[in-house]
């Protein structure tokens, strides 16, 4: 009797420290996503990117402050924006206004304004800052909680600047402060090719860069992850949607792969 009286108990101790520890739902950051002002076809997309698993993965709050690095379109905004407005601030680190020398980037910055200002209720207290080559002044130094990144990393190691751009992420965070990288997964069998230019970074290879920027590594998320994505294909992870480089070739084929096989990486500041 004694026996089993112990057991009810530790199995009633192990269930009470499981609730403790089970994350809670956000319910605000729910209602964020499922509002429908948002672009449809950003919302069509919720089935791979996955928004609020991210998120939370990220541990956002809605009194944060949160840095987003290259919002580009704003699929990430559209959430981000309403979520922290009344007790977070939220920077959209763009690319800069004259998109560094870049037409499509100075085109992403303009397309990205315009969107803000068409809707002040929603975005007037987004705060835009520059983010690119040689503008790494994201929020002030040791103010954010958060830092996140989303398909970027590539881009960066492209333009030889990514460990820059890791740099200045620690500047601007918190001591504690997390930074968030979702990226395309490579090939582990593979040597990683510094530039990236199929778009694909091995997730070793990231967290290695992150590392050498001063962070601590605290986990990952297989929330993103696509066994269906062989990574060979021949316009990189352009090829896949939603970007659909090759036009109508073999679409049916990369449709049913669905979006590229994804990591989710995060780090503390110590």
């Amino acid at each position: 009797m004694v026996s089993r009286l112990l057991v009810m108990v530790a199995g009633a101790s192990f269930l009470a420290a499981g609730c403790a520890v089970a994350p809670r739902e956000d319910a605000a950051l729910r209602q964020a996503i499922a509002n429908p002002a948002r672009t449809p076809a950003f919302a069509a997309r919720d089935s791979s990117r996955k928004p609020y698993e991210v998120l939370r993965f990220f541990d956002i709050r809605p009194d944060a402050t949160v840095v987003e690095i290259s919002p580009g379109g704003g699929y990430w905004t559209e959430i981000l924006a309403p979520y922290l407005r009344e007790r977070g601030t939220y920077y959209a680190a763009q690319y800069p206004r004259d998109g560094g020398g870049r037409a499509y980037y100075r085109q992403y910055y303009e397309n990205f304004r315009a969107k803000l200002d068409a809707d002040p209720g929603t975005y007037g207290k987004v705060r835009v800052t520059a983010f690119g080559k040689g503008s790494y002044d994201i929020a002030p130094p040791g103010s954010a909680d958060l830092v996140m990144t989303f398909r970027n990393l590539h881009n960066w190691m492209n333009d030889g600047y990514a460990e820059a751009a890791l740099a200045a992420f620690y500047r601007a965070l918190k001591p504690g402060g997390v930074l968030g990288i979702e990226a395309h997964r490579g090939r582990d069998d593979k040597p990683q090719d510094t530039r990236a230019a199929d778009g694909y970074v091995r997730q070793d290879y990231a967290i290695s860069l992150a590392q050498q920027a001063g962070f601590v590594f605290v986990g990952s998320s297989e929330v993103l992850a696509n066994p269906r994505d062989t990574k060979d294909h021949p316009a990189g992870v352009w090829t896949l949607p939603p970007t659909f480089r090759l036009g109508d070739k073999d679409r049916e084929r990369y449709a049913a792969i669905g979006e590229a096989d994804g990591f989710l990486l995060k780090f503390r500041k110590p």
